[in-house]
């Protein structure tokens, strides 16, 4: 199967957000996201230690938007509905699409956290993977001291399916190892 043939669409809402792939000209309110969120975010993503520019996200976001359309990776930004503003960041990576398996990642923007938005969006984008892209497997997976990150699967009714120690060095770290929760659904 080649990936690049399937249709499927690049967009879809839930309750209360619009969920779609990345466009050309959405870097600019992705920057802005990052900045209002960036001492939230240091401690977990890697991207958040990087000096970026307005045009080093807009440069990322059509390299996802590429990727999108190539099927190599589908990440999706979080809209509200009523007001069309970007409250997060998410999608479906570490895809194999023979099973099909993907992994759902995530992040919001500080200035929307604690609304159940996240949750919606996973449960949202969950569901897409499972109705559009006949998901056999969806992990999430994130450092076992990330307890904001794990309560939306655990909330979802995922499955922690184990821990991995010493999987990964913490973020901004040479030498830290840190241990990562990995929560499964399988259809």
């Amino acid at each position: 199967m080649k990936p690049i043939l399937l249709d499927f669409p690049t967009e879809f809402k839930t309750d209360r957000l619009l969920i779609r792939m990345p466009m050309p000209g959405d870097g600019k309110v992705m920057y802005e996201a990052i900045n209002a969120s960036i001492e939230d975010l240091k401690p977990w993503l890697p991207f958040a230690h990087i000096d970026q520019t307005e045009e080093d996200v807009e440069v990322n976001i059509r390299e996802a938007h590429l990727k999108f359309l190539k099927r190599e990776d589908l990440r999706l930004l979080v809209f509200l509905k009523d007001t069309g503003e970007l409250i997060a960041s998410s999608g479906l990576h570490r895809i194999d699409w023979d099973i099909p398996k993907f992994e759902i990642g995530y992040w919001i923007d500080s200035r929307h956290a604690g609304k159940g938005y996240m949750t919606e969006a996973v449960q949202g984008i969950s569901d897409f993977a499972v109705n559009e892209l006949k998901a056999r497997r969806i992990e999430i997976r994130c450092d076992t001291k990330n307890v904001r990150s794990a309560a939306i699967p655990e909330r979802l009714g995922f499955t922690l399916e184990g821990i991995h120690r010493n999987d990964s060095l913490a973020v901004g770290s040479t030498t830290i190892l840190r241990d990562t929760s990995v929560y499964v659904k399988v259809f």
